[in-house]
């Protein structure tokens, strides 16, 4: 096994809420881990900065031939799995800053609740084709999720939940990540729903 330096064997799970395959990643990333013992750390991150910002691409969807390409592979690997997507493929994303503020300010003062609610938000987005952009919306998932309300609106109100989604997403950068969803063992990456199957190898045999 190998994971962070002098810590518990942990794989880091990066995911912006509005990637389908970020989505499609959420529900094996514990599971596969933990059959290697390896406990998993989300994080979120913004691909509107990653990839328009610092990599200076257009988004996925308004990529020519790639568009076409990502929404056939996204479609293949739901059959596969037997996964159906409430939400349609090519709709106008919602705005991510609600979920990704929320996540990471349960995250750093309620870590109980972050996973289930990060669950929650994306079931809301691509089973039940909900706008998580809306901050009610996205409260409700916290709330159903065991978050005290009254403290997160003031997170939000503060400033203090942004400021730890840009932390979060600068931090990203610095560790090479680009896309979602992307996967940190140590100091050895893998990007895309795709890879988990190497992942997994690289979590039972060790690395190569």
């Amino acid at each position: 096994m190998t994971g962070d330096a002098g810590a518990e064997p942990v794989v880091h799970f990066y995911f912006d809420f509005i990637s389908p395959f970020g989505y499609l990643a959420s529900l094996r990333i514990d599971e596969l881990a933990a059959r290697h013992g390896y406990r998993t750390q989300w994080h979120s991150f913004l691909t509107g900065v990653t990839i328009m910002k610092v990599m200076g691409l257009p988004p996925v969807p308004k990529t020519p031939l790639k568009s076409a390409y990502a929404q056939r592979d996204a479609r293949r690997y739901c059959r596969r799995h037997g996964i159906e997507l409430g939400r349609a493929f090519g709709q106008e994303p919602a705005n991510p800053l609600p979920a990704g503020r929320i996540f990471h300010w349960l995250r750093a003062h309620r870590p109980d609740t972050a996973k289930p609610v990060a669950r929650n938000l994306f079931h809301a987005y691509w089973i039940e084709d909900r706008d998580i952009g809306d901050l009610d919306v996205a409260l409700g998932c916290a709330q159903a999720g065991g978050a005290d309300i009254a403290d997160l609106r003031a997170a939000l109100d503060d400033g203090s939940a942004a400021a730890l989604l840009r932390e979060a997403t600068d931090d990203a950068v610095a560790k090479g990540v680009f896309g979602s969803p992307f996967f940190r063992v140590g100091d050895e990456p893998f990007f895309g729903v795709e890879k988990m199957e190497l992942l997994e190898e690289w979590l039972q045999q060790g690395p190569w």
